[in-house]
């Protein structure tokens, strides 16, 4: 089905932060959205808001007639809703046609030139720092995002640009439906090996996705990872770090809460980059998103005056409290990677303050696989107060809980293990200087909370 024959779109978990932005590009088109989702959240408020129709029971009664048109009704589904649901039967027994969210990136990265960053980690921030540093520039562009941009309130832009920026997702192999025009690898750390088995097949999926990128666009790669690209006789291949590659940067300060740097590259060397989120990963994430603006015509400006003005990304390094007192901040991180890089850069930021972790753990399998690894990387941190695992779309497993990884966490930090209901009980009883939420559970839900016990102390 053509994108310009489609009536009516219906979304079988709509409140995921991808598919949400694919339901926006719709709702904009004019077209009738519907949609399912589990729980009641922001992000379905807000698309409720913008007019699409949501319901939260498992119903086939309750989808809208008009997508019930299996003619001209498209039917987007994410990978995390089972294969018995009910709506999913319905739409699967009676014809219709089904598409994964990346089917349908796939279908626009065809008719638009496409921008991607994948990677274990990292991708988020770097796509919308580079959707930021395009849109504000003459280029423009069209986005869609694994986060809400705090400089646009969404996860979603729409253009009448060429390029279209896209998170590209390895899950379930989500990314090998695009297309990409040019794309950056941030980072191939082992993950999802509930879906990958082995870390072998998960470095063989991100070869077969470089194998994808069109004649004559470019491969940005960060410097160090295990996997060996397999890409198009015309595609080139750019190396890319803090400290070393094609693009790094160089004269880096970081002093009185601020970074600056120089930006090197094959194309032009920029100086005097400011970092409008200054934590210290996002010099190796905007050099990744200047490197694709650069090759795709920003000027030195446009560039130079986009990185100053990123405000960030909801759930990335989100500072909600910020003063001499007390520091607390929300991050999305829930990879043993992605844990590592944001205690070495609040350590890094706050070398002398004491920084405190609050970890829920998200998903038994990842927890299984990993546990020593979260318990080396949140190690790094002076003090965890530890939750239980947030199962997400998994059933427990015999003998995996967050223990395995307090028993391995360093024997002389400051640690202890909790349930969710009992964390603003220990907020309000405890000190903190510098405090971070991590974690991709629902324990974000109670960062509101945290925020004002938090700054009621301040009082």
């Amino acid at each position: 089905m053509k994108i310009e024959d489609i009536k009516a779109v219906y979304f079988v978990g709509a409140g995921g932060i991808g598919m949400s932005a694919i339901a926006r590009y719709f709702i904009n088109k004019g077209i009738v959205v519907g949609g399912y989702d589990k729980t009641p959240s922001t992000l379905t408020k807000a698309l409720e808001e913008e007019g699409m129709s949501i319901h939260y029971d498992e119903d086939v009664d309750k989808i809208p007639t008009e997508c019930k048109n299996k003619e001209n009704t498209l039917i987007i589904y994410t990978p995390a809703i089972p294969s018995e649901h009910q709506e999913l039967v319905f739409f699967r027994e009676n014809g219709f046609e089904i598409q994964k969210r990346a089917q349908v990136l796939g279908t626009l990265t065809h008719s638009h030139k496409a921008l991607c960053v994948a990677g274990t980690h990292g991708k988020t921030t770097t796509s919308t720092m580079a959707a930021h540093i395009m849109h504000q520039s003459s280029k423009d562009c069209n986005a869609f995002l694994g986060g809400i941009s705090k400089n646009y309130g969404t996860n979603y832009i729409l253009s009448d640009s060429e390029y279209v920026v896209i998170e590209a997702d390895e899950f379930d192999r989500s990314f090998h439906w695009l297309s990409p025009y040019m794309t950056v690898i941030t980072s191939t750390d082992a993950d999802h090996l509930d879906i990958y088995g082995t870390e072998e097949a998960y470095l063989e999926s991100f070869r077969h996705y470089t194998s994808l990128i069109q004649e004559g666009g470019a491969l940005i790669l960060h410097t160090g990872l295990k996997m060996q690209p397999d890409v198009k006789p015309g595609v080139t291949t750019y190396t890319y770090s803090r400290d070393e590659g094609d693009f790094h940067a160089e004269n880096i300060k970081i002093e009185n809460g601020e970074i600056t740097f120089d930006f090197v590259s094959p194309v032009g060397n920029i100086e005097g980059i400011s970092l409008g989120q200054p934590i210290p990963i996002n010099i190796d994430n905007g050099i990744a998103a200047m490197a694709l603006a650069q090759l795709n015509g920003c000027s030195d400006d446009e560039i130079r005056n986009a990185m100053a003005t990123f405000g960030g990304v909801d759930r990335r390094f989100d500072f909600k409290i910020k003063n001499d007192k007390i520091v607390f901040l929300s991050d999305y991180a829930h990879h043993p990677k992605e844990i590592l890089q944001s205690a070495k850069s609040l350590k890094e930021v706050y070398k002398d303050r004491k920084v405190t972790a609050l970890f829920q753990p998200h998903l038994y399998t990842r927890t299984r696989d990993f546990y020593k690894e979260f318990a080396e990387s949140l190690s790094l941190f002076d003090e965890v107060i530890l939750l239980d695992i947030y199962p997400a779309r998994e059933k427990p497993i015999e003998g995996v809980t967050s223990k395995l990884i307090y028993d391995n966490l360093r024997t002389d930090m400051e640690k202890m293990m909790c349930h969710k209901d009992e964390v603003l009980d220990i907020v309000r009883s405890k000190e903190f200087d510098v405090a971070v939420v991590l974690g991709a559970g629902d324990l974000d839900n109670m960062v509101p909370e945290i925020t004002e016990i938090l700054n009621n102390k301040l009082i």
